[in-house]
């Protein structure tokens, strides 16, 4: 029988068990089969070694491939932006690879492509980065690009000129939109004018200060050899991996002058409960609402983890169940557990019609409530578990998704084995953990909720509810301030 004709015949048979209801009845159970048992994770323990100039080297070997991911991270990244500079880091961090030891930023791509890789940089919060992936063979010169670009960085007026236009433009597109002014605004709400309550991006006020001077003074302040780490994933044992850090980076001088002090990540809040900002004419509104979370180091972060997967972590998590599946407001919604150096935040974000926003709002608090007041089912927490074991798991495929997990645990201090223990901690959390660390961190007066969109259409409504909520016009925000209003502008 020839392929076409087979191609027919299943076909028409399909066709005909479809419309005799056989088909669905035979092939398709009316529930979904239960997540199977989890995955054995095999990750081999990062290797850890100090250069002399105090540069940390970290390497996993992943034999199989020839391919190698070279990281170099500085452990600081826009907590570190002087309060009227907000932006400082991540304009810096985008700078390295335009233009370095006499490489225009055109020569510098040219130099990355011709090792079959492409050099990313930027900043977060707490660390700043820039990374290459190549075969094996081209791992030295690519090192030797890497620390040109960290080591050497132009910083040519005319780059930054550009990278400054650039980077208001992405401000006033980022800004445009309701849910990302909220989500800024509600981390205003929880960190204050701590060192993670202002825009990472920058903002339109900060960017033009930013001068010359003012990079090249935070590069020399963090960019040093014992403020930073390099990662090598792959093909490459610890042997070559010091060998060749050595090579690149050995004769990086250590600075006589000691590190900056890190300023704190958080203070007291200083925004009102619920906070309603008028974007007028805006199409749809963004409805965020933010609590306080513990840091990076906390024994309960795996707990917070399972935690916000119940919550919002996946299309199948109960704030997209019951906001958009249930009663279609809102094409998503989700939560963000984000856990920092010494604070955190726990974020959940939906965009909706306007009308919609006090509706929308009185779900997102009755799910915070929910999840505090009540133990998660069997069921529901083996399905969440299996979310975030896959997702896991798909994280350490590649060689720069392996350095991106082993870095995180290395700026947070998190010993380097527990890359290979991820599963069993995420198995451990039990439905009395998740409903004590809930209402430990979603209690409802230590939260802000921020809606974003034209408030005539919700206004009213969501301070029948909330009387003590607070709105301001979208034309009249100081971004740079901890209110949000002028005349009180961070310290």
């Amino acid at each position: 029988m020839s392929r076409p004709m087979k191609h027919f015949r299943l076909t028409a048979l399909a066709a005909a068990l479809i419309a005799s209801g056989n088909l669905f009845a035979a092939d398709f159970p009316a529930t979904p089969p239960a997540p199977g048992p989890a995955p054995t994770l095999s990750v081999p323990t990062p290797s850890s070694q100090t250069l002399a100039n105090g540069l940390q080297v970290i390497s996993v070997r992943r034999a199989g491939l020839p391919l190698v991911t070279a990281q170099l991270v500085v452990r600081s990244g826009g907590e570190m932006d002087p309060p009227t500079l907000a932006g400082l880091a991540d304009l810096t961090a985008n700078l390295l690879t335009k233009g370095a030891a006499g490489k225009t930023a055109p020569q510098i791509a040219a130099a990355a492509e011709a090792l079959g890789g492409s050099l990313g940089a930027s900043a977060g919060w707490d660390e700043s980065a820039v990374g290459i992936t190549v075969t094996t063979p081209k791992v030295p010169q690519a090192l030797q690009l890497l620390s040109e670009v960290v080591r050497q960085p132009d910083f040519s007026e005319a780059e930054l000129k550009r990278s400054k236009a650039q980077a208001l433009d992405d401000l006033h597109l980022m800004l445009s939109r309701p849910t990302t002014l909220a989500s800024f605004a509600a981390s205003r709400g929880v960190y204050g004018d701590g060192a993670y309550g202002h825009s990472r991006s920058g903002t339109p006020g900060s960017i033009p200060r930013i001068t010359r001077a003012s990079v090249q003074q935070l590069h020399a302040a963090l960019y040093r050899p014992d403020n930073a780490m390099l990662i090598l994933t792959g093909d490459i044992t610890p042997a070559q991996a010091q060998q060749l850090a050595q090579a690149s980076f050995g004769d990086w001088a250590r600075p006589g002058t000691p590190l900056p002090a890190r300023p704190t990540g958080s203070h007291a809040g200083r925004l009102p409960a619920v906070l309603l900002i008028d974007q007028h004419g805006a199409g749809q509104a963004g409805v965020v609402a933010a609590h306080p979370a513990p840091s990076r180091a906390d024994r309960g972060y795996y707990v917070g983890t399972v935690a916000n997967a119940v919550l919002g972590g996946s299309y199948s998590a109960r704030l997209n169940e019951e906001i958009r599946i249930k009663r279609g407001l809102s094409y998503g919604a989700n939560s963000r557990l984000m856990p920092l150096h010494d604070a955190g935040m726990w974020l959940a974000a939906a965009q909706t019609k306007n009308p919609s926003a006090p509706q929308v709002v009185e779900l997102m608090l009755g799910e915070f409530k929910r999840l505090g007041g009540t133990r998660v089912s069997a069921d529901e927490l083996a399905a969440r578990k299996a979310t975030l074991i896959g997702g896991y798991g798909r994280s350490l495929e590649t060689t720069a998704g392996l350095a991106n997990e082993v870095g995180d645990l290395a700026v947070y201090g998190v010993p380097l084995d527990e890359i290979g223990k991820y599963i069993a901690q995420v198995q451990a959390v039990t439905p009395k953990q998740i409903e004590k660390y809930a209402d430990k961190y979603l209690t409802a007066d230590a939260g802000t909720v921020v809606v974003v969109g034209d408030a005539s259409k919700f206004a009213a409504e969501i301070r029948k509810t909330h009387p003590q909520a607070v709105l301001l016009e979208s034309t009249a925000l100081d971004l740079d301030s901890p209110t949000l209003q002028p005349g009180s502008a961070a310290k």
